[in-house]
């Protein structure tokens, strides 16, 4: 007979529970907001919009820190579920997650700096500059690019949720609820 502390044990501590699905808020809040000011109407654009993205994108920032020393560090390792195929495939996803939401983050702080502009997390305190040369150019680049890691991130995040509600309900197993908060 299985117990609610087997069960217990079945599923991540309640740290890594909170980071993942703040990281999951952050992510969509954040795709949210870069999508209305770059596809709203010029006159509906608002610079505020773009500084709630920018303190988002610093949030974002602390949580994978603090994420990644967690797991690291004290956060409960579960093992991937499935057969030969199927639990690399899931270990390939997190680790292709962790790296998309690195490189995202890393590029919403280059872009900041190399275009001259200072950043702060809701008027509380600023991000210093790293002593970049302004560089529009360069800066244009990198803004394609966290554009297009913004996308990638976005659509392996979906295929990683269509996952997690198909293990749910085509597998019954209990995958998805190892992630639920209750």
């Amino acid at each position: 007979m299985i117990t609610s502390a087997d069960l217990a044990h079945e599923r991540y501590d309640r740290i890594t529970i909170a980071f993942h699905w703040l990281t999951a808020v952050l992510v969509l809040t954040l795709f949210s907001t870069a999508f209305a000011w770059n596809y709203l109407p010029r006159e509906w654009h608002l610079r505020s919009l773009e500084d709630v993205h920018v303190s988002l994108g610093i949030a974002l920032a602390a949580s994978l820190i603090g994420r990644l020393v967690w797991r690291l560090t004290a956060g409960r390792k579960l093992g991937a579920v499935g057969n030969a195929i199927t639990a690399p495939l899931s270990r390939l996803v997190h680790g292709a997650l962790y790296l998309l939401l690195t490189v995202q983050v890393g590029l919403g702080f280059s872009l900041r700096w190399f275009q001259g502009e200072e950043f702060s997390f809701f008027g509380l305190f600023s991000v210093p500059s790293l002593f970049f040369t302004p560089d529009r150019a360069f800066a244009h680049q990198l803004e394609e690019l966290h554009n297009l890691a913004g996308w990638t991130l976005i659509y392996l995040a979906g295929a990683h949720a269509l996952a997690a509600l198909f293990h749910r309900y085509v597998l019954r197993d209990n995958v998805l609820r190892r992630m639920l908060p209750v």
